[in-house]
């Protein structure tokens, strides 16, 4: 039997820049499911996304995922592309399963951690350790910490595959998506941890408008000189806290594979994988 995909559509350019086309998956000529192909709106069309791809419940089991993901690989080399990447959400595991043994690596995760809504009645505060405090970041803080943490950021993905120019492109157009009005951006928070009068660490948390959204976690950061301390834990428990008390259902945040004090820091407090992002090389 011959597994192939069929087009079901012209390629489609849509409004963010990038393109996209569906696909049946055929054996023999037999519709089996289905694949939407598309390019990245953030690396460009050198970058395939596999953004769905179904098998029909009948055809299971039989390799035809595999054979579907790897004329889709096909498909993103003809257009040109260098690399492609799949978001697999946490509880597929035949997905999981099948992107590892298609050779894709992890790249980063999305966590989530419920939250009681409204806030458990009687919970007591977050109690700061004797000598430290929590206070606003000042704008020159802010612009210090901007020059820093956009370098910061294009390395962790410089480290995980994506060459240096993409990864500089991604940093900034992430910055200026998510803080368009620099420190006095609408939803946005920014804490600084003192201890003993020196910076300890740093949070940048999303409170956005809905109640019922999660928050976001951006960047829970300690000092070198103080880790190990219980610092990282604190500033969660903090993001938590404000999250709580402005209604928020949940809080979410991403983490880099690798990154294991980090992924065993929100592992002990709760957190739980939503998604699993990869990616993979084409040669």
């Amino acid at each position: 039997m011959t597994t192939t995909l069929r087009p079901t559509e012209p390629l489609q350019q849509e409004a963010d820049g990038t393109r996209s086309r569906r696909f049946q998956v055929c054996v023999n000529s037999r519709p089996v499911g289905a694949v939407r192909l598309g390019t990245s709106p953030v690396f460009g069309d050198t970058v395939a996304r596999v953004l769905d791809l179904r098998i029909d419940e009948a055809d299971r089991r039989r390799g035809r995922a595999t054979v579907a993901a790897l004329a889709a690989e096909e498909v993103a080399r003809i257009w040109g592309c260098r690399r492609i990447e799949a978001t697999v959400p946490a509880e597929a595991e035949a997905g999981l399963r099948l992107a590892a043994a298609l050779g894709y690596t992890e790249r980063n995760r999305n966590l989530e951690k419920r939250l009681a809504v409204p806030p458990a009645s009687g919970a007591a505060p977050v109690e700061l350790p004797a000598g430290s405090r929590v206070r606003s970041m000042t704008p020159e803080e802010f612009e210090a910490w901007r020059a820093t943490e956009a370098e910061q950021y294009a390395r962790d993905w410089i480290a995980r595959g994506v060459p240096e120019a993409e990864a500089l492109a991604r940093s900034r157009a992430d910055q200026r998506r998510l803080l368009p009005d620099g420190l006095a951006t609408a939803g946005m928070e920014f804490r600084v941890l003192e201890f003993q009068g020196e910076r300890a660490g740093l949070l940048w948390l999303r409170l956005g408008a809905g109640e019922t959204e999660p928050a976001y976690v951006y960047q829970v950061m300690t000092e070198e000189a103080v880790r190990g301390r219980g610092f990282g834990r604190l500033l969660m428990r903090l993001a938590e806290e404000r999250a709580g008390a402005a209604g928020h259902s949940a809080v979410c945040l991403n983490v880099f594979a690798g990154n294991v004090p980090a992924e065993r820091l929100y592992a002990s407090l709760g957190y739980r994988p939503t998604h699993h992002h990869l990616y993979k090389p084409l040669l």
